[in-house]
C-alpha cells in the first residue's frame, strides 16, 4: 500500500493561508516545519508562553467561526518574521517579531473581523516545541486525496482538498484507507518515518471555501450521514528524520 506524496503545505499562522513547499527536512518528534507558528487570539485565552498549554482553536480567529480569513492571501518569510498579506486592494507586511509589526496585523483583524472579536486581538508567537494546532498529537497532517474525491461524489460538487488544511497531500491510498492505518509507519525514501497516530475528526472550517471564503457546504454533517464519523485525514508523528519531497513514495515500514 504504497501513497504518493502530491503536495505539501504549511500554515504559518493559524487560519491563514496555506504555502506550497517542494521540500520540507522534519525532525523526529518535531512538528512540521514552519507550522502554525502563530496564531492570533480572540480575547484572553490564558496562553503563557512560559508554560505553553494546548488551547481550543475557539481561543483563537480560525476558519470554523471566521471565513473572512479565507479571502486573505498571505506569506511568510522565515529569515525576517515577515508576513505580508492582501486583501481587498490593501497590501501590508507585518514582522511578527516587533510589537510594531504584530500591532500592525492586530489593527487589520479589528477591521477585518469588528462582530467576530471577543477581546482584544493579540498575536501570539509559539514558543520552542509547541504550535498551535488542533490537537495535541497533530505534529503533521496527511490527507488522502482519493477521500476527498469519495467526498466530492457525496456532496456533488469539486472539493478543494485546502479545506482540510493538511500538510501532507497523497495519492494512491484506497478511498478512506488512512483511517484504518493508526499505528501503520510510513518510510520515506530520505529514511524519515512517519508513525500514523490518530483520524482528523472534522469541524466546520471544511465548509468555508479557501479561495472564496464563502460557506458553502456542510462537510462534517456529510461525512456523518453517509459514513457515521465526521473523520477525514489522519495525524503521524515523526519517529525518524528526514527530507519529504513531492514526488516522493511512502511506504510501509518492515
Amino acid at each position: 500500500m504504497t501513497a504518493t506524496l502530491s503536495a505539501l503545505y504549511r500554515y504559518p499562522v493559524k487560519g491563514l493561508s496555506p504555502e506550497p513547499l517542494e521540500h520540507a527536512a522534519l525532525e523526529a518528534g518535531a512538528y512540521f516545519p514552519g507550522d502554525r507558528l502563530y496564531a492570533i487570539e480572540n480575547g484572553d485565552s490564558g496562553f503563557d508562553p512560559a508554560a505553553p498549554r494546548f488551547q481550543p482553536k475557539t481561543k483563537y480567529l480560525m476558519l470554523m467561526r471566521d471565513e473572512a480569513l479565507a479571502r486573505l492571501r498571505t506569506r511568510y518569510d522565515d529569515a525576517t518574521a515577515t508576513l505580508t498579506v492582501e486583501a481587498e486592494g490593501e497590501t501590508f507586511a507585518a514582522r511578527l517579531d516587533t510589537q510594531e509589526g504584530r500591532g500592525r496585523l492586530e489593527d487589520f483583524m479589528r477591521r477585518l473581523l469588528p462582530q467576530a472579536l471577543r477581546g482584544e486581538p493579540r498575536v501570539l508567537a509559539a514558543p520552542p516545541q509547541y504550535r498551535f494546532t488542533d490537537s495535541t498529537t497533530g505534529y503533521v497532517s496527511l490527507v488522502s486525496l482519493s477521500s476527498v474525491r469519495a467526498l466530492e461524489t457525496f456532496c456533488g460538487v469539486p472539493i478543494d482538498p485546502l479545506r482540510f488544511r493538511g500538510n501532507l497531500l497523497v495519492e494512491g491510498l484506497e478511498p478512506w484507507a488512512e483511517l484504518e492505518m493508526g499505528g501503520v509507519v510510513l518510510e520515506a525514501p530520505s529514511g524519515l518515518r512517519l508513525r500514523l497516530t490518530e483520524r482528523t475528526v472534522r469541524c466546520a472550517a471544511t465548509n468555508v471555501d479557501p479561495t472564496s471564503g464563502v460557506r458553502d457546504l456542510d462537510i462534517p454533517w456529510t461525512l456523518d450521514a453517509r459514513l457515521g464519523h465526521r473523520d477525514c485525514g489522519i495525524y503521524a508523528e515523526v519517529v525518524a528524520g528526514g527530507t519529504l519531497s513531492v514526488g516522493d513514495a511512502l511506504t510501509p515500514a518492515p
